[in-house]
């Protein structure tokens, strides 16, 4: 006891600045022993670790503990150095507010990578649900965890913070008054979060605009339609407008998948059970359609001059939807044709002549050409698509295994957002 008293007498008898040296080594020694001893085990746990959200929490709170370090250093350091107990007590609030803030800052970065996980774990898996975490509802948490935070951080330094925003109340008024549709919009905007009507990238209805959506706003939605028009859309309209989403429909837990209803007229001459099998046969065919459900034919009407015929299918993902039906009604045109089948038009009487039998013929070699290369076309066209939607698997997949790096997920995001792009631009020249 009497070697550590003559120590601890010895320290004290040193200089200042060497005290103060002395300091910056113990916060030095510590910061690296906190990095051996806590940070490079829980690094490696990390990496075995199934989940994502781990590594993405190690960098922030890794960060925020070598804060902690510095700042309990500091005030240990001040006890030691700091002889005038005034001086001292004056420091204790700061370090206190400092501690304050540290903790609302752990919880803050915590929330942001928890809560994503916590909200898609309770969430109902049906066709209807989007996976993910709401992104609104954790920024109104963290800024809730950061005004609190920042609350009893001020009172450390006796400073009522309600106090100060009493103090403005009547700008605030003034300021709610004059930005009423602003403020409306930003309101509008966090019901739209809390329901959740749809999400970025899917495709939905409003207002009589379709297209897909790219950037949901504090203020407004942004839609990018088949023409490659930017429809911005205030959040006040979206509340009061009825909403079709594309994407949260389907069944059986495919949510893109979507019905295809073409309306076939054939002449009165024609056998009911013929034109149907014929249907069922071209849909069944179909690489686009799906095998289960199966396609169905049902007569629709029997009007004054025609059958009308409605063929029902399903596509996978809606993406998918104007592709199939023009395989479909190409099909069904030349299926016709070789079967016979006559298609209902409204009929007149032309005479031809000998120079109509010359450009008919020569007709009809363009037309073989032109066939033949359109093949060739739509034959490209398929594979380059089935090539991008293997390669988006194989990106999902891989995007799916542990311990990538955030560096590494980033590039696989890029290359898997340019891929959807490329499959919706083919979708709308289909």
């Amino acid at each position: 006891m009497e070697l550590i008293s003559d120590l601890v007498d010895y320290l004290d008898n040193l200089p200042f600045l060497v005290r103060f040296a002395l300091c910056v080594i113990g916060i030095a020694m510590v910061l690296f022993g906190a990095r051996i001893a806590l940070i490079n085990p829980w690094k490696d746990f990390v990496k075995g670790s199934s989940a994502g959200w781990d590594d993405l929490l190690l960098g922030p709170l890794s960060i925020r503990l070598n804060i902690f370090i510095i700042a309990a250093g500091a005030h240990l350091s001040s006890m030691w150095l700091i002889e005038n107990d005034v001086d001292y007590n004056k420091l204790q609030p700061y370090f206190g507010a400092s501690y304050i803030l540290i903790a609302t800052s752990i919880t803050s970065v915590s929330v942001k990578y928890l809560m994503p996980v916590i909200l898609e774990f309770f969430e109902n898996k049906d066709a209807v649900t989007v996976s993910g975490g709401n992104p609104f509802l954790v920024f109104c948490t963290r800024a809730a965890v950061y005004f609190l935070g920042s609350y009893f951080a001020l009172l450390e330094l006796d400073i009522d913070l309600f106090g100060i925003l009493a103090s403005l109340a009547l700008v605030s008024l003034i300021l709610g008054i004059a930005m009423k549709e602003t403020v409306s919009n930003i309101a509008n905007s966090f019901l739209l979060a809390v329901d959740r009507p749809f999400e970025v990238g899917d495709r939905v209805e409003i207002e009589n605009n379709l297209g897909t959506v790219v950037s949901i706003g504090i203020l407004s939605t942004k839609i990018l339609d088949r023409d490659e028009r930017l429809i911005i859309i205030p959040n006040n309209t979206i509340v009061y407008s009825d909403i079709i989403n594309h994407a949260r429909g389907g069944g059986d837990g495919n949510a893109k998948r979507k019905s295809l209803v073409i309306d076939v007229c054939v002449s009165y001459d024609e056998d009911i059970d013929h034109v149907k099998f014929s249907l069922l046969e071209i849909a069944r065919s179909s690489p686009h359609c799906l095998k289960s459900p199966e396609p169905r034919v049902l007569v629709r009407e029997l009007d004054d001059f025609t059958k009308n015929f409605r063929l029902f299918s399903w596509v996978e993902d809606y993406n998918e939807e104007f592709i199939a039906r023009d395989w479909l009604l190409k099909t069904i045109d030349e299926n016709f044709i070789s079967e016979g089948i006559t298609i209902s038009y409204p009929t007149e009487v032309e005479i031809k002549s000998e120079e109509d039998d010359i450009t008919n013929a020569d007709k009809s070699k363009r037309q073989e050409e032109a066939r033949k290369k359109m093949l060739i076309e739509e034959q490209r066209l398929q594979s380059e698509r089935e090539n991008a939607r293997k390669r988006l698997k194989e990106l999902e997949k891989e995007m799916s295994k542990p311990g990538i790096p955030g560096e590494k997920i980033s590039d696989l995001e890029f290359e898997a957002q340019a891929l959807e792009s490329e499959l919706n631009t083919f979708e709308r020249e289909g």
